[in-house]
């Protein structure tokens, strides 16, 4: 099981507003270069959403679908791969107002089932899923700060190898 985390602060901007926003699934593919597809089953204001992606990984394509759910009281939106590439992945964007700044922390766990691939393919796999979240925020909210000092979105470029 891998562990992929990212930390942001979108400054000047509600919670509420944030957390209304990242599930736009849809805009993904023009936000964040990695993301080829994604379809949009159901979402806000469902308190269940689901949504299929396709991200550019290595020669290919990592497809899965998830199961959204929305947790506006506690301002989380959780997933889960119902169906696809990983063996597991599940995850939570957690949002918290900090002033007139909202702190975002995406926390996810993955496992493609292949312990023998695994030191070749989960630290690609965290790099694209990292850099699609980061790609994401400062696409919805320019000037959003991303506080993980290892994410140069300046030079990155989508993963083909």
């Amino acid at each position: 099981m891998r562990h992929v985390e990212l930390h942001a602060l979108v400054h000047l901007a509600s919670a509420e507003e944030v957390f209304a926003t990242v599930p736009h699934w849809e805009r993904y593919p023009d936000l964040a270069p990695h993301v080829r597809a994604t379809t949009v089953h159901a979402t806000l204001p469902e308190p269940v959403g689901s949504s299929s992606w396709e991200l550019h990984f290595r020669s290919g394509l990592l497809r899965w679908s998830e199961t959204d759910t929305f947790l506006s009281d506690e301002l989380e939106i959780r997933f889960e791969q119902t169906d696809g590439d990983f063996d597991s992945f599940t995850g939570v964007w957690a949002l918290r107002q900090e002033g007139p700044d909202v702190s975002v922390v995406f926390s996810a766990e993955f496992d493609f089932g292949i312990p023998s691939l695994a030191s070749i393919l989960d630290p690609i796999a965290e790099r694209v899923i990292r850099e699609t979240v980061a790609w994401a925020l400062t696409g919805f909210y320019p000037g959003t700060t991303i506080l993980d000092s290892d994410i140069d979105l300046a030079s990155a470029v989508p993963s083909t190898s």
